[in-house]
């Protein structure tokens, strides 16, 4: 798909009204200090409904089925960016750049680690995953409603998701769950099955996949500060067992993936530099 992404910053809040933090203020308040002349869209619980009603009647009941907010704020995310284009970013992500160098690629999303999916690895041939906690696109991008369709599906069919929770513990099925039911592990599965459709994204990789200091980096233009607030909570003893188990999984699979290099070769490989990215391959 042609197409530049317009200059607009959309981000949203579902659920019961908090204060913002000092953090959370200045954060969001570098979306439009980096980015002066984009058009800023904050909607509020109850505009989220109003545009789900207006825009999306035949995802309304999808989008009130799911039992979690982090799982409509999910599904909102990739309905808002459809229906208007721009850049989506939650409100943990500091920017640290104007992004006006990305509007020509029509979607981009950025590398977020490397996965635990067995299936991502075993069947898709990805040892990584990319990011939902931001991306951009054009108003109407096909590889968004691939995603906005699988997030129906995985809604309807709970057996669809299986594959992806290959492999994981019966203490994380939780957290698993929205990860691949809505979240991230969706969106790069979408990728993984959609080749053809991968053509039309950019991703933005940095130059070592296997270096920690690298993920969730959305490029050289933002970082995301890993709040994690969607987490469903536990107790102290499930979060130390937990925090166990992920790092070790996680140093198995980065050993995993050192033996296949830093950098990987994809449709729409991008590696930005300097908040800079060459031109965009085009299938």
């Amino acid at each position: 798909m042609s197409g530049q992404i317009p200059k607009r910053i959309i981000q949203f809040r579902i659920g019961a009204q908090v204060t913002q933090t000092l953090r959370t203020r200045a954060v969001m308040s570098s979306m439009t200090l980096w980015n002066p002349d984009y058009e800023y869209l904050f909607f509020s619980d109850g505009q989220v409904k109003e545009l789900i009603d207006r825009d999306f009647p035949e995802y309304k009941s999808v989008f009130y089925s799911f039992p979690l907010t982090i799982q409509k704020c999910d599904f909102f995310r990739y309905l808002a960016i459809y229906r208007y284009g721009g850049f989506y970013f939650d409100s943990d992500v500091l920017l640290a750049s104007n992004l006006s160098v990305l509007l020509d690629y029509g979607c981009i999303f950025p590398f977020e680690a490397i996965t635990l999916s067995h299936h991502m690895r075993d069947n898709l041939q990805m040892d990584w995953q990319i990011g939902n906690y931001a991306f951009g696109a054009t108003a109407g991008h096909p590889f968004l409603k691939a995603i906005i369709e699988n997030c129906v599906r995985g809604q309807k069919d709970r057996n669809w998701v299986k594959p992806m929770m290959r492999g994981c513990p019966p203490f994380l099925n939780d957290q698993f769950f929205i990860i691949n039911s809505t979240g991230p592990g969706l969106v790069s599965r979408t990728l993984g099955e959609s080749r053809e459709l991968a053509k039309t994204v950019t991703i933005l990789f940095p130059d070592d996949i296997c270096d920690r200091r690298n993920w969730n980096h959305f490029g050289e233009f933002g970082v995301h500060l890993m709040d994690s607030s969607w987490r469903v909570g536990r107790s102290f003893l499930r979060r130390k067992f937990t925090g166990y188990w992920w790092s070790r999984i996680e140093r198995k699979r980065v050993q995993q993936s050192q033996k296949l290099g830093k950098a990987r070769d994809y449709p729409c490989k991008h590696t930005s530099v300097n908040g800079q990215i060459p031109k965009a391959c085009k299938a």
